[in-house]
């Protein structure tokens, strides 16, 4: 006899739920390596591997995450971040978790691209600030050429500070990743979200496929891949551990992996989620430094609720990114004197020294800028 599972709804979206089977400071500007082709369907890490890895006594768990981090970045630095919205709210897009959908009452107000000038000052103030690389969000659901072009603008702009550049502005056609890639993007943030199986109950109004498309966009481009996910959307575990092995299965893995922990927003779908478990989120961290060894991989929205002793944890783990500034895009973050200390107290350095190659198997041809680190705060 065939046993049919009754059909759950999210808690807050309502959607039908769907289950997987468990199964100093120095600035590198880079050159680009010529794009390749990507192979396809290739499986590093099963969804079982990963969960089994979750599952892991949480001392055996940071032991291997910190054996694996120091062996394959033994200087230890913290990269810092800054994040910018050059384009607020008024998205097309019904992304669950965020409050610059048009179809939600947050109390964002849709605001124009900034200026050239605009974002010129605030990337100068973050690296003053000790910042490394400069991230501009837009909120659109894809560009059009022309936006492209203003874009472009921005980011020769920051890239003429001595900055690494880093966009995230939703689907872009491969046309449109070769001009950022021209125009001096380095890194082009596109995340997963979630495990595919779970991804029509956080958005409905794209497809996995359509962020697997970007990615692919991107790489070909040559532009370096920024991509990860967000935990805490009433997802199983099992979902945590396919968003993981996802991300770990790309060809290749991305350079950076922000991972966030949910940040509810009065009048999202999400807004009355649960909070997510402090350990379990270490737990995140560890696996992403395991299956993605060579990854920058970062501290992203929540961590002005982590606390300190869970952010040392997450170092410790393998964390070695954070957004640096008050704001992420339209939510608060800790401030950058705050950061500074929390760095002091654990001994942590915000340094960078070197640029893996964008395919992870040679160092690039880089230009070195040093910059004087700036005591933030």
């Amino acid at each position: 006899m065939t046993m049919i599972q009754p059909t759950a709804s999210h808690p807050h979206t309502g959607r039908p739920l769907t289950m997987a089977t468990p199964v100093a400071q120095a600035v590198v500007l880079h050159r680009k390596s010529k794009p390749v082709n990507q192979p396809k369907d290739v499986e590093r890490w099963s969804v079982a591997q990963v969960q089994a890895l979750l599952d892991l006594p949480f001392m055996d768990l940071l032991f291997q995450a910190q054996t694996v981090h120091r062996a394959h970045w033994p200087e230890g630095d913290i990269e810092l971040a800054t994040l910018l919205s050059v384009k607020t709210g008024g998205c097309p897009e019904n992304c669950g978790y965020c409050p610059q959908s048009a179809e939600y009452e947050t109390g964002v107000k849709a605001q124009k691209l900034l200026s050239v000038v605009e974002v010129t000052a605030a990337a100068q103030a973050a690296k003053d600030a000790g910042a490394t690389r400069f991230c501009m969000g837009a909120a659109w659901r894809a560009p059009k050429d022309r936006d492209i072009e203003k874009v472009a603008q921005l980011v020769t702009a920051v890239k003429g500070l001595g900055m690494q550049t880093c966009a995230t502005l939703g689907m872009l056609e491969p046309h449109q990743a070769l001009a950022l890639r021209d125009a001096g993007l380095d890194y082009y943030n596109h995340n997963l979200d979630s495990a595919p199986e779970y991804y029509d109950q956080v958005v409905d109004t794209r497809s996995y496929q359509d962020r697997l498309d970007t990615l692919a966009a991107v790489r070909s481009a040559g532009i370096s891949v920024c991509c990860g996910g967000i935990i805490g959307m009433g997802e199983a575990p099992v979902h945590r551990a396919g968003l993981i092995a996802q991300l770990a299965n790309l060809a290749p893995y991305p350079e950076s992996v922000p991972i966030n922990s949910l940040v509810p927003v009065p009048g999202t779908p999400l807004a009355d989620s649960e909070p997510v478990d402090p350990l379990d989120f270490v737990r995140i961290i560890a696996v992403a430094r395991i299956t993605m060894p060579k990854a920058r991989v970062r501290l992203s929205a929540g961590r002005q609720q982590l606390g300190e002793a869970t952010q040392a944890l997450c170092f410790l783990a393998g964390a070695n990114s954070i957004f640096y500034g008050d704001k992420l895009l339209v939510t608060g973050n800790p401030e950058a004197g705050d950061d500074a200390a929390l760095m002091a107290k654990l001994g942590l350095r915000g340094t960078r020294t070197q640029v893996q190659d964008e395919h992870h198997s040679h160092a690039h041809q880089h230009l070195q800028i040093q910059a004087a680190v700036g005591a933030a705060g």
